[in-house]
C-alpha cells in the first residue's frame, strides 16, 4: 500500500497528469460507449481541479503538507479506473 501511495504522489505535486488522465478516460469511454471510462474520466478530472485547488492553497489553510484526505481519495481513483479499463476492454454484447 505505501508504494502505492508513493507512485500516486506524483499527481500532488503535478495535478495536469491526473487531468490528462481524466481526458483521455473520458475521450475513449465517449468514443467507445461506455459508461464506466466516461465516470473514471470524470472522477480523474474533479481530482485534478481539486489537487490543483490544494496545491495553491485555495482549499486549504495553515498545513496543507498532511493529506489524510488522499488515503480515501487515492483508493476510489483505483477502483474507478480499474472499473473504468474493464470497462473499455470488453466486448460488444453479442447481437440478438
Amino acid at each position: 500500500m505505501q508504494q502505492f501511495l508513493r507512485m500516486m504522489a506524483i499527481f500532488i505535486q503535478y495535478p495536469w497528469l491526473a487531468a490528462l488522465i481524466g481526458v483521455l478516460m473520458l475521450a475513449l469511454g465517449r468514443w467507445r460507449g461506455r459508461g464506466a471510462a466516461v465516470a473514471a474520466g470524470i472522477t480523474w478530472l474533479l481530482y485534478a481541479v481539486y489537487e490543483t485547488g490544494m496545491k495553491q492553497r485555495w482549499l486549504c489553510t495553515g498545513e496543507c503538507n498532511i493529506r489524510v484526505d488522499l488515503l480515501l481519495v487515492y483508493p476510489i481513483l483505483l477502483v474507478v479506473t480499474v472499473a473504468g479499463v474493464v470497462g473499455l476492454l470488453r466486448t460488444g454484447r453479442a447481437q440478438r
